[in-house]
Parts: C-alpha cells; structure tokens; sequence
C-alpha cells in the first residue's frame, strides 16, 4: 500500500481513491473545469468517487465491474455548455499534476496515458468525428508536457 512516496507506483483501489479524491478536489476548484462538476452536474463526490474508481481500477487492473455508459454524462454537460478542447487540456493537466504529485512507475504512466486518450476520444465523440482538435485561441489540443501547470490553491 502507498505511504503517498512520490517514488511509488499506483498498485490498486486504495491508491486510486487518493489520487481520485486528490484530483477532484482540485478539479471541483478549477476556475475552467469546476462548474461542470459544481454547478452544472452537481456532482456529489462521495457518490460519484465509487463509479469512478470503478472506471480507473477497470482501465488499469482490469478488476474492477464497470458497465456503465462514460460517454453519456459528458454528452449530458456539453448539451448544458460545451466541452471545449482546453476544458478537455486542464482535465488533463489536473489529472497528470495529480498523479505526478503522488506516484510515479509504469501504473501512474499508463493512468497519465490512459487519461489523455479518454479526454481526447470524448472531445473527439462530442464536437463531431471531422472536428479539429482547436482550443478557443486557435493552437489547438496541446499536449500537456507542454504546458505551464499552475496553482490551484
């Protein structure tokens, strides 16, 4: 079990839900992405966290029973406000500082990975397959390493 070392890797549940509470917290906090999970979802963490480490412990262990539909409730809040391509890039941010905050090996790697290609797929699937990947100034879904994270406290 992790002592939260940044030198160890994400090994099961118990890890995904530190990293998972951590990073909500910040997401709820995020002046981008917080409204879709304060204000439009109405997201109630301590419900959502089990169906989310549901997802993550599926994606990653694949041992977890996770037979929800993911697409459907992000096709629900971009119907309320769209879901642009630089929400999708901060999700990614926030999930990347998140896990590199607290684990590192080839769990946390792949949780990173695996993290992007979600974002990437559901933007993909909400703004039309022929969509281009551009963020309102026009550069575009910027891979994360090259961006500056910044302080969400």
């Amino acid at each position: 079990m992790n002592h939260f070392a940044a030198d160890a890797d994400i090994s099961g549940r118990a890890d995904l839900d530190v990293v998972l509470r951590r990073f909500y917290t910040a997401a709820f906090a995020d002046a981008r992405i917080g409204p879709f999970f304060t204000e439009i979802a109405g997201t109630d963490l301590e419900v959502h966290l089990p169906r989310i480490t549901d997802f993550w412990e599926r994606a990653l262990f694949r041992s977890a029973d996770y037979r929800r539909n993911a697409f459907a409730p992000h096709a629900a809040l971009n119907s309320a406000r769209e879901m642009t391509a630089a929400d999708f890039g901060r999700w990614v941010q926030l999930w990347h500082a998140t896990i590199d905050g607290l684990y590192r090996g080839p769990n946390a790697e792949r949780a990173k990975a695996q993290g992007e290609r979600i974002a990437l797929t559901l933007h993909k699937r909400l703004a039309g397959r022929d969509a281009a990947m551009e963020s309102e100034d026009g550069l575009g879904f910027v891979p994360l390493a090259a961006l500056e994270l910044r302080s969400v406290a």
